[in-house]
């Protein structure tokens, strides 16, 4: 039997067949979580989040329109981050403001990765909503340029800009 694509399961569970989004909740949850655990820092609130996010896709399929899933996905996660930010006081206008919390570990990978995590925490939220989608979750330009609601050449412009601010803040930090 042939493996279904995520339109193809989402497509199923816009009609009606719920079971198919246990499929695509096995698929994507850790990526969902990852995202928004680096765009907050707060592994609770992610967990949560995360939750809500599949609970969205069940209750709005109805809305799917048959594009690109990641996409439809991330930006209800983008959307559920905003709107708890918004509700708790905590952020104004946009995700921009958030605070990033890092712990620190002591292992030599790991402290390497904690580096890095680091470098990120220094950058606006946007640039690191950028580079978290692309490089750590691999989505194309087009499809970020979906989910911010940009245009494909300014995300690439904002992702080049954004590399370079993380690399001077890495290389500083090594």
């Amino acid at each position: 039997m042939k493996e279904l694509t995520n339109e193809e399961l989402m497509a199923t569970v816009s009609v009606g067949n719920l079971d198919m989004l246990k499929v695509l909740f096995e698929r994507h949850h850790k990526h969902v979580f990852n995202f928004l655990y680096k765009m907050c820092g707060d592994k609770m609130l992610s967990e949560d989040l995360t939750q809500e996010v599949f609970y969205k896709l069940m209750k709005y399929r109805t809305s799917y329109n048959h594009g690109n899933f990641t996409s439809w996905m991330f930006t209800i996660a983008r959307n559920s981050l905003k709107t708890h930010f918004r509700q708790h006081k905590e952020n104004h206008e946009d995700i921009s403001s958030v605070t990033y919390a890092l712990t620190l570990v002591q292992d030599d990978i790991e402290s390497d990765y904690s580096t890095l995590q680091k470098a990120l925490a220094t950058l606006s939220a946007s640039d690191r909503e950028l580079i978290v989608l692309h490089r750590f979750h691999g989505i194309r330009y087009q499809e970020i340029a979906a989910i911010i609601n940009s245009t494909p050449g300014a995300v690439k412009t904002k992702m080049s800009r954004a590399m370079q601010k993380l690399k001077s803040v890495y290389l500083k930090a090594i």
